[in-house]
């Protein structure tokens, strides 16, 4: 059973989040502070975290922080009254993977939850299908229809990983550490280097693209059309 923690230091947004998602099937514990979400997540393992940012004792900007240090791929979605944009653009910068500001229908928010549930299982797939390509992860092959496309290991891994997250916005620190570990002594540029020649080697005839998010990253579009 998919398990959700949730945390924020309102009682009323705990139990409307616990009631909704716990109606949806999935396995609910719930947070008052920062100190009992670190508690929860040493205990147990999650598939996904909800997170306020303005809680006593360790906020969510550190908890975001922790998690993706040290508790492995756990998708994460932060629910705040903050709603400027540098608060989201920091969010995503953190390692967020959604943000939904308060008050927030819940009903939309249960549809978020199945979204990044949805991505994170895609992740842990071997292949993925974006437009009229598919890659395979045991292979680091892509297709097309009958034709299998050379590239080089890195631009694969590059590629798998937005694939793998469609519309979710990456930093380009977050992709450094994926692809390239979190020893890598290179800079920024790689990424935006990596990035071009995969816009040249695959056309957005093929069904996707991937978009420039200004002062934040990249994240991969799957045309609707």
């Amino acid at each position: 059973m998919v398990k959700i923690l949730i945390a924020d230091d309102d009682p009323s947004i705990l139990e409307l989040l616990r009631l909704y998602l716990t109606k949806e099937g999935y396995e609910v514990r719930a947070a008052a502070d920062g100190r009992e979400t670190l508690s929860w997540l040493e205990q147990e393992s999650f598939d996904l975290v909800i997170l306020d940012i303005m809680m006593p004792y360790v906020d969510g900007w550190q908890l975001c922080q922790e998690i993706r240090r040290y508790y492995g791929d756990i998708a994460i979605l932060f629910v705040s009254a903050k709603g400027e944009s540098e608060d989201k653009i920091n969010g995503f910068k953190l390692g967020t993977d959604d943000y939904v500001v308060k008050p927030f229908d819940p009903d939309e928010l249960v549809m978020r939850v199945r979204a990044l549930l949805r991505r994170y299982r895609i992740y842990a797939s071997e292949s993925v299908t974006i437009g009229a390509l598919t890659l395979e992860a045991s292979t680091k092959f892509a297709k097309t229809g009958s034709q299998t496309l050379p590239i080089p290991a890195k631009e694969f891994d590059l590629l798998y990983m937005l694939s793998s997250y469609p519309n979710q916005v990456f930093t380009r620190d977050q992709l450094i550490e994926k692809i390239w570990g979190p020893d890598f002594d290179g800079d920024e540029r790689t990424i935006d280097v990596h990035i071009k020649r995969l816009r040249t080697r695959f056309p957005e005839s093929l069904g996707f693209r991937i978009q420039t998010i200004r002062g934040i990253g990249y994240r991969l579009e799957v045309n609707t059309w």
